[in-house]
């Protein structure tokens, strides 16, 4: 095999010998790449031309699966070629914009003469991606280690294995108009609401944006509404959750280079509910929802009801636990609500720098600066041992939910929280929850309320929110086709003994 094409940033100049260009001024930017690699190669029988870019082309597979066939043939046609790779995508195509958009994706271009652009496009794609670890933001103890990663064929084959079934459907797009990023939308004919699926692909193909780098884009550009702070799509990054989610009805979407998936529609309550509970037992699943619910509501709530109380109601306060609050308060120079605003920002300046830091530093910035920071302050008097309590368990109560941007939503309705108590104490704190329970009612996910089962009432659906009933209770699924899970255990036909 002889090369004599040459890889360079500028056109190399012709001599006496045959020198391999490329057939038109269309290929000029390829050319000027650093990466472009155009070379002649010749046996004892015919010569042929290869076109690539080395940076996304698999070197091993070039020489493995191309080469050597190539080498083999006597006065071949492009069908004989085509016939002969082991390779499974390829085709044969002279389209200019085909070319190009296969050459970028990691594809060869194989030419029996230069003078022609007709060749054969083999895929031979240098992919590589993270090994399937355990999962790090839904981590369980019992349950699968399984989690996603960035290879979008992966993820897909980790719900396939688990959904061998024909119903299970699979749509995929090209979003993003630099990045031309793969998405997938996935649901179960028959079962999925197909108003819900309609919406879903018709939202998809409306995008007009320059790149998708997560499944989060995907998720802000798609959302019912984009203004609102709830996350209106579940991301998990488990293969089985996603698994379970289809068989319910709902629809997944999965990005090309993102771990994560999106679910929806999805609910309120969803988002409180870790998919553990499902593999223990229903009495200490719902018992873990229902405290999970609390934490959310006390994370909200102590550090406003304690600036409400200290500023305006006084006379709610048991009268010891006034000794101890004059006590703790009287060397503090700040009114309460600059001193839980304090507390609340360096709180979240040390969950943040713990977030951007190394693990080992992260964790050692978080406890060491949690209890250095804050035995100082109070010790210099810049704020109360009572506030520091109630700021520490609201924060570690914020920590229960189980996803990380519900998680997100509930650590900055605080502060709007704080505000109402400071002007207008208890009342105000009732008003900012009105606001944000109406915000809540209006909200929906792809047309869903986002208060179901709640608003509307749906009492079927409560066996499985706040709670969770045994597997025998939940016969039944809402909002989909098909709407019977399978035949309850009462209504099933009793066996013969003698079977």
């Amino acid at each position: 095999m002889r090369r004599e094409g040459v890889t360079g940033i500028r056109r190399p100049r012709k001599n006496k010998q045959e020198t391999a260009e490329p057939p038109s001024t269309w290929a000029e930017p390829f050319w000027e790449r650093g990466d472009f690699t155009h070379t002649h190669h010749a046996n004892t029988t015919h010569p042929y031309w290869i076109t690539h870019i080395t940076s996304l082309v698999d070197t091993e597979v070039l020489h493995r699966d191309i080469l050597p066939y190539l080498n083999k043939l006597s006065f071949p046609t492009l069908q004989e070629v085509e016939s002969v790779l082991p390779i499974e995508e390829k085709e044969i195509t002279d389209d200019p914009e085909k070319i190009k958009d296969l050459l970028l994706r990691g594809y060869v271009w194989i030419r029996l003469s230069d003078r022609v652009l007709e060749g054969v496009l083999a895929r031979a794609a240098l992919d590589k991606s993270r090994a399937v670890s355990i999962p790090q933001e839904e981590f369980s103890v019992v349950g699968p280690k399984e989690s996603f990663v960035e290879s979008l064929t992966t993820n897909l084959n980790m719900v396939r294995k688990r959904l061998p079934i024909k119903e299970l459907q699979l749509q995929e797009f090209t979003v993003g108009t630099y990045s031309k990023t793969k998405v997938a939308v996935l649901y179960i004919d028959g079962v999925a609401n197909e108003e819900n699926v309609n919406t879903v692909l018709q939202r998809i193909k409306a995008i007009e944006f320059y790149q998708i780098l997560d499944s989060s884009y995907i998720s802000q550009l798609i959302t019912d509404n984009s203004n609102s702070i709830f996350p209106q799509m579940l991301d998990t990054e488990r293969p089985e959750r996603v698994a379970a989610v289809l068989a319910e009805g709902s629809i997944v979407i999965m990005v090309e280079g993102s771990p994560h998936a999106l679910i929806a529609p999805t609910t309120l309550v969803e988002f409180f509910s870790a998919f553990e509970d499902y593999f223990i037992n229903w009495q200490m699943a719902s018992f873990f929802r229902i405290v999970r619910l609390f934490s959310v509501l006390f994370s909200i709530l102590i550090t406003p009801i304690y600036v409400a109380v200290v500023t305006y109601h006084y006379a709610l306060i048991p009268t010891d636990l006034m000794v101890t609050l004059v006590t703790s308060r009287s060397i503090v120079p700040f009114p309460p609500i600059l001193e839980a605003v304090i507390l609340e920002l360096t709180i979240e300046l040390l969950r943040e720098a713990g977030a951007r830091l190394p693990t080992k530093v992260g964790q050692t910035i978080g406890i060491v600066g949690g209890i250095v920071i804050g035995t100082a302050s109070v010790q210099a008097g810049l704020t109360s041992n009572v506030l520091l309590i109630f700021v520490a368990l609201a924060a570690l109560a914020s920590f229960t939910t189980p996803v990380y941007r519900m998680g997100n939503a509930i650590r900055l309705l605080r502060f709007p929280f704080l505000l109402f108590a400071q002007l207008w104490g208890l009342i105000g704190v009732a008003i900012a929850f009105i606001f944000v329970m109406g915000h809540l009612l209006r909200l929906t996910s792809l047309g869903r309320p986002y208060l179901e089962p709640i608003y509307p009432l749906r009492l079927k659906d409560l066996r499985d929110s706040f709670i969770r009933l045994p597997f025998s209770t939940q016969s039944h699924r809402l909002q989909t086709q098909d709407k019977q899970r399978f035949t309850p255990p009462w209504r099933q036909k009793p066996r013969d003994i003698d079977e």
